[in-house]
């Protein structure tokens, strides 16, 4: 029986979407938003969290094997980090509408780009593809806690 070998920086640049023009970034959070529906969303509260948190340590792994294979810290093709983040806006949410998706989109983008305390520090808190997960991470709850609060005004 052969063995399957994995590429992992195709897995962190999530195959080809790392790669699209301008703005990967943008690209992998919305793949990330056109995928939760059916890969996220569905899913109970345990489930979810289950689903990131091996999103988070399979990143990880995959986001420090494309740093060494691309030669550069954090390298822009490298998405699977918008993924965790960009997904991470909707786990508390057991029931999410269209605006909502747009919405938690947009906060999710404005805090990855912006990075407010202490989005930028935390790419230090750990070394390799571990700060590079973690700050999305950190953007991720932000926009969830925006989300949250425009939910509840609305």
């Amino acid at each position: 029986m052969k063995k399957v070998k994995i590429n992992l920086t195709h897995v962190a640049t999530l195959g080809p979407v790392g790669h699209l023009p301008k703005a990967p970034g943008t690209w992998g959070s919305a793949a990330a938003l056109l995928t939760a529906p059916f890969l996220f969303l569905p899913f109970q509260l345990p489930v979810r969290i289950l689903i990131l948190g091996l999103i988070f340590y399979f990143g990880a792994k995959a986001c420090t094997a494309a740093e060494k294979d691309l030669g550069m810290k954090d390298p822009g093709s490298v998405v699977i980090d918008e993924l965790f983040g960009q997904w991470l806006v909707f786990l508390p949410f057991p029931a999410v509408v269209y605006w909502h998706l747009v919405v938690g989109f947009v906060l999710f983008r404005i805090f990855d780009i912006t990075k407010p305390f202490p989005i930028k520090q935390s790419e230090n808190w750990m070394k390799d593809g571990w700060g590079v997960m973690i700050d999305d991470g950190f953007a991720g709850l932000y926009a969830m806690l925006g989300l949250g609060l425009i939910r509840y005004l609305t």
